[in-house]
């Protein structure tokens, strides 16, 4: 298991591990800026969580990957009973219950919970091959292992990262081939639970967000304030910007959640349309080697797996931007390795860390 020599690190994906570490550096710099009226700069905490990270994933790269074959059902049904943990006991912030206190260590289930069905899902599609495309009564079982968790999450409640999970498993499902008659059933039943959701089941201020998004200006300094200074930022910094530690948005405190949610807007009011193109630029790389890691896997488990960490980055990326520029409404999605936290950044170097094992590992066997 442990089959790790010092000369495969020449056979590493480099360019995999150099996106993530500009991209991954960027941040820090740009959560120095962010934090600077703060009384407790935090880019010293998150160059500690990336060292952690990167830790866990040199770790991981000594393990041969199809180890967590077996492990893959075992680790979801952990995070399961970790999920309702918290709606039990779980900490309460912000009028949300996120976050499991087991002694000293704080955690967000909800961030594991995407690599558990990743694990999940890959290894059921890696057991049951279907060439010929998937019915809908052959995807109950992969749509229950998908649902389960991320109506545990929405119940917390954290629609956002409800909807990165359920997007990333839809995107492996997607993956592994559906036929078409079932991709339309999925596509009508979607489309009604989101009504059935928004009539039933979205929460006040959920259905005021959705509202706020089509007319923001309606409550400018309410509901849509969040979005308004966002938009604001981002069009502030116009072409090149106003340069690192000058966005008037974030020094004056008009810009809220800057460490986190908001992380691009900071950005781009201080690097304007250049530096956001080179940004997502990164992260379009950084996802595209990713699949290119599952085209060349030597075999399905792999494959899934790089889809499944591809599809994490691709759909936190696309929603945190989206939502940022006024494209998307405001849910609550960090961005990767830019914004501020612990439990994101760890899952995030750990995903990657899989790729990477995946990739080595097509030239050992």
């Amino acid at each position: 298991m442990l089959s790790f020599e010092n000369r495969n690190l020449a056979q590493l994906h480099w360019p995999l591990v150099l996106v993530t570490t500009v991209i991954a550096s960027l941040g820090v710099w740009n959560l120095a800026s962010a934090s600077r009226t703060m009384h407790q700069p935090v880019w010293t905490s998150q160059l500690v969580w990336l060292g952690v990270g990167a830790l866990v994933a040199a770790v991981l790269l000594r393990i041969d990957y199809r180890w967590l074959l077996t492990v893959a059902y075992p680790l979801y049904g952990v995070v399961l009973v970790l999920l309702v943990g918290v709606l039990v006991r779980g900490r309460t912030v912000m009028g949300a219950r996120r976050w499991l206190d087991l002694g000293p260590v704080h955690m967000q289930p909800s961030e594991l919970a995407k690599i558990a069905v990743i694990l999940a899902l890959a290894r059921y599609f890696h057991e049951d091959e279907n060439d010929k495309g998937y019915t809908l009564t052959q995807l109950w079982l992969p749509g229950l292992l998908l649902l389960v968790p991320v109506a545990l999450i929405a119940k917390e409640p954290d629609l956002g990262t409800a909807l990165v999970t359920l997007a990333i498993g839809a995107s492996i499902i997607l993956f592994a081939k559906v036929r078409l008659s079932a991709l339309i059933t999925i596509l009508v039943g979607t489309l009604g639970s989101a009504v059935a959701g928004w009539f039933w089941f979205f929460k006040a201020y959920q259905k005021k967000r959705v509202m706020t998004f089509l007319n923001p200006e309606g409550d400018a300094l309410g509901a849509g304030y969040h979005a308004m200074q966002s938009v604001i930022a981002v069009g502030s910094g116009q072409v090149t910007g106003k340069g690192w530690g000058e966005g008037t948005q974030n020094l004056l405190s008009f810009l809220p959640e800057q460490r986190t949610d908001f992380i691009f807007s900071v950005w781009a009011e201080e690097h304007g349309f250049v530096g956001g193109a080179v940004l997502i630029t990164l992260f379009a790389v950084l996802v595209l080697l990713g699949l290119d890691v599952a085209d060349k896997a030597r075999e399905r488990f792999g494959a899934f797996l790089a889809v499944g960490v591809s599809a994490l980055f691709f759909w936190h990326a696309f929603i945190n931007i989206g939502m940022v520029t006024g494209v998307v409404p405001v849910v609550g999605v960090t961005l990767p390795l830019m914004s501020y936290g612990g439990s994101s950044v760890i899952v995030n170097l750990l995903g990657l860390g899989i790729v990477l094992n995946v990739s080595l590992r097509r030239f050992m066997f």
